[in-house]
């Protein structure tokens, strides 16, 4: 056929009513086995694909999921499969929106906003929280990353104080003191990363040891700062990246300068994303359960779409460290 089959072409093809077709196609009571089978059968026969969009505005609500994450970011591409699983599981479609180089986040949520998106889930935004605000008082709004103080944004978050520190417990019962840390920048998941690690330094009575070397959350980034770290006389012992983009570019450049990882210099990431696991890198890392958050995170907008809750709710989940090649004791 020369255009795309319609439902009353399936329809023609069984004898029956596009009602009838309808009603197989949705699954939903009705229609007799057989009718079932043979509309099933045209329909595969025609190449028949039902037009979702159309469907979605022929109904009152529209049941998507508006979701807003950095293109570059392999832990966002692990959230946003598990979003859409969770959403599968529960009825809804994912609308994605993305954030690159030349494409920032008030660019993404208008596309969003234009899809007619019912909720919006942001990863890892930096937008202010009055911004937040503003936005939740079109759509609901849920953020998975960070904390939030607005009263009418929702909150899935890693208590990354928790996962920081951990993470310096373990490079410290190796036997390292003098422990950097590479920054990642100037956004909201970034100052908490730092927070935490300023804190655990001093909470283990190394604060004369706090190091904090710039950072963007990229590769880039990383390899800016390892080229930084390689050539500097005082070089430290270890070394904690705020994720885990930038500890694979600590890595490269360390890599390229000879500087050799863990036998001079361990190096934990934060995110536990598929590139800390392939076998050449081999990163230890902070998991922040990527699963876990995605659930809550629908559940989350679900809740206010469906069950028309009012109120807030933040949830923080607990991170864990994954040891792997990247860290060994002081040479």
């Amino acid at each position: 056929m020369d255009q795309r089959p319609r439902l009353e072409d399936v329809a023609a093809r069984v004898g029956v009513s596009t009602a009838s077709v309808s009603l197989v196609l949705r699954g939903a009571p009705g229609p007799s086995a057989e009718t079932r089978r043979r509309v099933l059968e045209a329909a595969a026969e025609l190449g028949y694909r039902a037009d979702r969009t159309a469907s979605m505005l022929a109904r009152r609500r529209r049941h998507l999921l508006g979701v807003m994450l950095d293109i570059r970011n392999p832990f966002h591409a692990e959230l946003v499969e598990e979003i859409q699983a969770e959403a599968d599981r529960v009825g809804y479609e994912v609308v994605l929106s993305t954030l690159t180089r030349h494409r920032g986040e008030e660019k993404a949520v208008e596309t969003l906003l234009d899809f007619r998106c019912e909720a919006v889930l942001l990863l890892g935004p930096d937008f202010p929280d009055k911004r937040l605000g503003a936005l939740a008082g079109q759509v609901p709004v849920v953020t998975i990353g960070r904390r939030v103080a607005d009263p009418d944004v929702d909150v899935v978050r890693s208590a990354d104080h928790l996962g920081v520190a951990e993470a310096l417990t373990h490079l410290i019962e190796l036997g390292h003191r003098r422990i950097a840390f590479v920054d990642g920048g100037r956004g909201a998941v970034a100052a908490a990363r730092r927070r935490g690690y300023r804190d655990a330094m001093r909470r283990a009575g190394l604060q004369d040891e706090i190091r904090i070397i710039p950072g963007d959350h990229t590769e880039e980034g990383g390899i800016r700062a390892g080229r930084l770290l390689a050539a500097a006389a005082d070089r430290p012992t270890a070394v904690v990246a705020s994720n885990d983009r930038l500890a694979v570019g600590l890595m490269d450049a360390f890599v390229r300068a000879g500087v050799d990882v863990p036998g001079r210099l361990s190096i934990v990431g934060y995110d536990d994303s598929t590139l800390a696991r392939l076998a050449h890198i081999d990163l230890t890392t902070i998991n922040q359960d990527a699963p876990a958050q995605a659930k809550f995170a629908v559940s989350a907008a679900v809740q206010r779409l469906d069950e028309e809750r009012k109120e807030r709710v933040e949830m923080v989940l607990t991170p864990h460290l994954v040891i792997r090649g990247s860290t060994a004791p002081p040479p």
